[in-house]
């Protein structure tokens, strides 16, 4: 009984983690098409949730380490899609330029379809289940 639990929650992690994958694979490919990558609209969409944010904050948004958000940002501000602004004492603050907003938008649009076509096989109530589902095991345990 105890081996099948376990062969139970390896399969169930592992489908987790294709279904990841596949819709990481299938949305950097379509974000290229805007000229961004997945990780490029995701730095964009953290800093658009909350703009002045510091890059401590949107390292851990972005499940990143703080030098890899560094880097990150780096290239978004060369390219002219985010804005680094002093803040209170040695906080540097991260804006979206107008050229970000029109990039992120773009991204919303690709994302909305690559993801309807990743959860066509599921219907309206299942996607819902499955929602509400991942976020209970993000609940902290009493």
């Amino acid at each position: 009984m105890r081996d099948d639990l376990h062969v139970q929650l390896q399969l169930l992690g592992r489908a987790v983690k294709q279904t990841q994958y596949r819709q990481h694979r299938a949305l950097d490919s379509a974000l290229a098409e805007v000229g961004t990558t997945l990780a490029q609209w995701d730095a964009l969409r953290a800093i658009g949730r909350t703009p002045g944010a510091s890059a401590r904050e949107l390292a851990a948004a972005t499940f990143q380490t703080e030098q890899a958000f560094g880097t990150l940002v780096g290239r978004l501000t060369a390219q002219g899609l985010v804005d680094r602004r002093p803040g209170r004492g040695r906080r540097i603050e991260h804006h979206l330029t107008q050229a970000g907003e029109r990039v992120l938008e773009a991204g919303h649009t690709v994302a909305d379809t690559v993801l309807e076509e990743c959860f066509a096989g599921l219907d309206e109530g299942e996607r819902g289940a499955l929602l509400k589902l991942l976020q209970r095991l993000h609940e902290p345990t009493p």
